[in-house]
């Protein structure tokens, strides 16, 4: 008898984890394979926000807005560990022209061709009133108005920078979101697979065929191809199906700099390319900037941050900051491949930024996930199933909605008082060493720590306070294999360890798979 499941999705990134959680808790038998780590491509190197996306309004992406915005409180509840608010500081610059071909800024040029080439006070805070009201707004608090020239937000900025709003969204961890969203699949049943890339997809009758490239076989009534990048080569070169959709390759920079000031809030900045980007507080000593927007030639992991686009980034954080930002600061850069649904649009920049569902059904189902925003990745999820119910006897409700991620079972206003708790219950963790462990664990923290009295019961320091304890669990309950995914992805302790301690967490880690 042939191994069955009711479900094989290609891809361990968002979308293909999200879909993989969704439909384990309906009652689906449910295989994913993941060729490489779990988020090792787009879904670890975004700009990590839950945000509506103020920017696509200028595109009249109203339904896109309006779903992410609602998205954003319901994922906030959800994971209160790895996400949390985070206010956004927009400084209104009396200087700025800029070059933008939105459907806005061109009906703009019409009815103001005295005034073209600015976007107007007026229309921003137009447009965040909508982003106030779109989504139905509970826990994030709302626009408001800064004097820069009396505000602590104002003192890293140019004397010229005078007035500002300030509003609301959320910080994520997105490769931890991903790495918990396959976790929380694996306990309803799921069977997730990492190294394992499917070289072969064919229809067998009503099922499919699915052969692995170490030559493993599995069947399935269904088949999701959440490749991400690749969901265009799996739907050519693996599945052969006939498609006359196509995927927008849009690579996205971002460079992390020391801290550039001492607040936690973010920055909002608009260029004079019409572009925007962001500067945000990142792991605590550092700034993250980003990001571009650029088409992307060759293959999806071969994407960096190339020199131009470091210098672009530096010199666009430039106008705004008194203190110039110069690419000698830089000390981390990484750049992902946003695989957009190809609609056509002059420039990368304008490429639709929703997600496109799409059903082969000419005999076992197969549906192809293109686009699609960190934020929507739930509700893409569940319209996933809407679109495959018809092809199962029961599928179950949407149930996500509710339902905490691994370690998330505590209010949004309560981390506070889990780091409190966690070193009053653990001395020997320090304050910096507790809060990293709840924002990264939540509650699973103390599933971690045991029973631990010191330092030493968690094993081997190898340094940034990683422990073999850790390590353990990052094996056995996130699917990590080597320490890249543990130092870049799981966590992003890289920045603070060196080329040595993290050879050494190679080594331990190769050494305990080969005892396993």
């Amino acid at each position: 008898m042939p191994d069955i499941t009711d479900l094989f999705i290609i891809g361990g990134g968002i979308n293909g984890c999200g879909i993989a959680r969704d439909a384990s808790g309906r009652g689906l038998s449910v295989r994913l394979a993941e060729m490489g780590d779990l988020a090792q491509a787009t879904s670890s190197k975004s700009t990590k926000l839950f945000h509506g996306g103020l920017r696509y309004l200028e595109y009249l992406e109203i339904r896109l807005v309006r779903e992410a915005l609602k998205e954003r409180e319901v994922l906030l509840r959800a994971m209160p560990h790895i996400s949390w608010p985070m206010r956004f500081v927009l400084p209104l610059d009396p200087q700025m022209t800029f070059e933008s071909q939105t459907p806005v800024s061109k009906l703009l040029g019409w009815l103001m061709p005295w005034d073209r080439g600015h976007r107007p006070n007026f229309l921003i805070r137009a447009g965040l009133f909508l982003y106030d009201n779109l989504g139905g707004r509970r826990i994030l608090p709302g626009t408001r108005s800064l004097d820069l020239t009396e505000s602590p937000e104002g003192a890293p900025l140019q004397a010229r920078l005078s007035k500002a709003y300030e509003y609301s969204d959320c910080w994520v961890d997105d490769a931890r979101l991903v790495a918990l969203n396959a976790r929380d699949a694996a306990q309803r049943g799921a069977e997730i697979l990492v190294g394992a890339k499917v070289v072969e997809a064919v229809r067998e009758g009503d099922l499919w065929r699915v052969m692995l490239e170490d030559g493993q076989v599995f069947h399935a009534h269904a088949l999701v191809n959440a490749g991400g990048p690749w969901v265009g080569q799996v739907i050519r070169d693996v599945a052969h199906l006939p498609s006359t959709e196509s995927v927008r390759l849009v690579r996205g920079s971002h460079i992390v700099v020391p801290r550039l000031y001492d607040h936690d809030k973010a920055y909002f900045f608009q260029g004079v390319d019409g572009r925007i980007i962001f500067a945000i507080p990142y792991q605590d000593d550092f700034t993250l900037i980003g990001t571009t927007d650029r088409d992307h030639q060759g293959a999806p992991l071969d994407a960096e941050c190339t020199p131009e686009e470091q210098q672009y980034l530096c010199d666009f954080a430039s106008e705004y900051f008194k203190a110039p930002v110069t690419p000698d600061q830089v000390v981390w850069t990484y750049s992902g491949v946003r695989p957009l649904y190809d609609d056509g649009a002059k420039s990368a920049t304008a490429a639709t930024r929703d997600y496109v569902l799409s059903m082969d059904e000419a005999g076992a189902p197969c549906l192809n996930v293109f686009g699609g925003k960190i934020t929507t990745y739930r509700r893409l999820a569940e319209h996933a199933m809407e679109k495959l119910a018809s092809h199962f006897a029961q599928t179950g409700a949407a149930w996500t909605a509710g339902a905490p991620l691994p370690g998330g079972d505590f209010p949004v206003d309560a981390v506070s008082r889990l780091i409190a708790d966690l070193q009053a219950d653990y001395p020997f963790l320090t304050e910096r060493w507790a809060a990293r462990l709840v924002r990264a664990y939540g509650s699973d923290a103390r599933m971690i720590l045991g029973d631990a009295k010191d330092a030493a019961a968690l094993g081997r320091d190898f340094g940034a306070t990683l422990t073999e304890a850790e390590l353990r669990w990052l094996m056995e309950h996130e699917f990590a294999r080597h320490a890249e995914d543990v130092v870049w992805r799981r966590s992003k302790l890289g920045l603070r360890m060196d080329v040595k301690q993290i050879a050494a967490v190679e080594e331990w880690m190769q050494e305990v798979r080969a005892a396993a």
